[in-house]
């Protein structure tokens, strides 16, 4: 089972180079983020022509977080646990099932938290601490399970092309990375990094100052995988060229096949 991520940065602005991605490179689930719409103005029928099940945990112009489907969609849940009055729309996971198993798959879209110090900053540690608390939950589980997104974190220097321009940001801070390591230290598995050390892992390129004509990304998008589903990891890839299409997002699709 192929399964990408993908922050389209606005599903209403950018769908003709979704459902063109779509139709390349055929995931059999898409976690999308940014899709920036509320539920009932999610443009459900071009993903459903294409033979795709949708749920979606929507918010006016904000954020906002999707799955994709070939599949049936099952169990779902919206909404990171942990703080009910959290009314920002960064999380859905469902449970998918295969031939032979199921997974339960987690999209969530990582707040940016700049300007750091600040409100924003302190959103985006909260978050990740819930996050960990979840992240905690799904290993007691022993489930096939995976966290794929937007995380807003580059873990390590060698995600980013000018690291000393972005050390002072929330997505780079030392808690940021330390937060992040501390989910991978649970017990998860890089499914990009675990295959393909030391590769490029950029994942985003801005749209101002000529970042992709220079090749000035970094690396926020990341899957996660639990032990049961790393035991099934086959394949793990990141579209760099989707970046390159007409209107493209800022971000590039990034992909696990798992045998299930």
């Amino acid at each position: 089972m192929k399964i990408a991520t993908f922050n389209i940065n606005g599903v209403k602005a950018r769908l003709p180079a979704v459902l063109d991605w779509l139709k390349s490179s055929a995931p059999d689930v898409a976690l999308l983020q940014e899709i920036k719409s509320q539920d009932e103005t999610f443009p459900r029928e071009p993903f459903e022509e294409l033979g795709y099940n949708v749920e979606t945990h929507g918010q006016k112009s904000f954020n906002g977080v999707a799955i994709l489907s070939k599949r049936p969609i099952e169990d779902v849940s919206r909404g990171l646990p942990g703080d009910d009055e959290d009314d920002q729309a960064r999380w859905i996971e469902a449970v998918i099932s295969g031939d032979a198993a199921a997974v339960r798959v987690c999209g969530l879209y990582l707040p940016n938290g700049n300007p750091a110090p600040g409100p924003k900053y302190d959103y985006k540690l909260a978050w990740m601490e819930r996050l960990h608390a979840r992240a905690q939950e799904l290993l007691a589980n022993e489930e096939i399970a995976l966290m794929a997104g937007d995380y807003n974190v580059m873990p390590q220097a060698e995600d980013v092309a000018r690291p000393n321009d972005w050390r002072d940001d929330a997505l780079f801070l030392p808690q940021t990375r330390d937060a992040f390591q501390r989910i991978l230290y649970l017990g998860f598995t890089d499914a990009y990094r675990t295959l393909h050390p030391g590769a490029e892992t950029y994942t985003f390129w801005d749209y101002q100052a000529g970042a992709w004509r220079k090749n000035d990304g970094i690396g926020i998008d990341h899957i996660l995988l639990t032990p049961q589903a790393a035991d099934r990891l086959v394949g793990s890839g990141i579209e760099k060229d989707v970046r390159g299409g007409e209107k493209p997002s800022d971000h590039t699709p990034v992909w696990c096949e798992l045998a299930l």
